[in-house]
């Protein structure tokens, strides 16, 4: 089989329960496959070398740093760049649609959409608004680079169109829960920073714009800017309520109660939480808000990106 003029770029750090899955279902039909490690120290590199992987380590700040620190230094020479997390793979229906379509690509498209489809304890979640998100994950050398936020970070297009594939990645994090909850744990910290952004402009993004008639992620962006105006500690039971309910996830099951319960409430309820405790702390002044939040969870909002 010939190979696709396409580089895969996985960022990792201590994923050995999910790396293999992932580098199977690009091997073989890519040119590349790049490892950006965070200094693993489990068997991830053990695991990458088997499959002949380009690896490269750097210290971790967070995925946007990481990813743009690896679209910078890495040695691509392909034309298209495919960025996958270390817990997603791509489905067969996803990698024949690219065989397909990639060569064949105007040249004036710079930017593929693919479908996210998430699993949570081990079942597909396909209500409550998880499917399909659509995602770009596939673009040009050249052509985009990653949002600079904290959190929910995107690909942005800086020249081009942008065109949607009809297939699957698959996100399946094979670790538990408790692993689940540690992690989304410290994602709350850099959402509250986030949401906090929106209303006191701690800090410049060069972000995807929010549009309420654009891409998915551009009205998602949109609406998480009216989120951040709604009541602390309500609007986390109105988004469960919505997406629970209004939006079917109860079909998911009891994996679905768990998902969407954790994820549209629990979740959202801690980054309340700690907005409100960065609030009380800094009394709401700006200066002292940026201060105690580097003093308080070590994120310097003032360093350079």
């Amino acid at each position: 089989m010939a190979k696709l003029d396409l580089t895969v770029v996985i960022l990792t750090y201590n994923e050995e329960k999910n790396i293999r899955f992932a580098l199977e279902s690009v091997k073989g039909w890519v040119k590349n496959i790049f490892i950006v490690d965070s200094f693993s120290t489990d068997n991830t590199l053990e695991i990458a070398r088997e499959f002949k992987c380009k690896i490269y380590q750097n210290p971790w700040r967070n995925y946007a740093s990481q990813l743009n620190w690896a679209l910078k230094n890495l040695s691509i020479d392909t034309e298209w760049i495919m960025r996958l997390d270390a817990d997603e793979i791509v489905t067969s229906s996803l990698r024949d649609e690219l065989i397909d379509e990639l060569p064949r690509i105007e040249n004036d498209i710079t930017g593929l959409y693919v479908n996210r489809r998430i699993y949570f304890l081990g079942k597909w979640m396909k209500h409550g608004t998880m499917y399909p998100i659509k995602v770009l994950r596939i673009w040009r050398k050249g052509s985009g680079y990653c949002e600079k936020r904290w959190m929910d970070e995107h690909i942005k297009i800086i020249k081009g169109k942008i065109f949607f594939l009809k297939n699957d990645i698959i996100d399946n994090n094979r670790n538990n829960l408790s692993w689940w909850i540690n992690k989304h744990n410290q994602y709350a910290t850099r959402e509250a920073i986030d949401v906090l952004n929106i209303k006191y402009n701690l800090i410049q993004y060069d972000e995807v714009p929010a549009k309420i008639f654009g891409t998915q992620e551009q009205r998602k962006r949109w609406l998480k800017r009216k989120y951040a105006y709604l009541p602390l500690f309500l609007r986390p039971i109105m988004y469960f309520l919505y997406r629970y309910f209004i939006r079917l996830g109860f079909l998911d099951g009891k994996e679905g109660l768990v998902w969407h319960f954790l994820q549209a409430f629990w979740y959202r309820f801690l980054v309340d939480s700690k907005i409100y405790e960065m609030c009380k702390k800094s009394r709401e002044d700006k200066s002292m808000l940026i201060q105690n939040i580097k003093t308080e969870y070590g994120i310097d909002l003032n360093e350079s990106w």
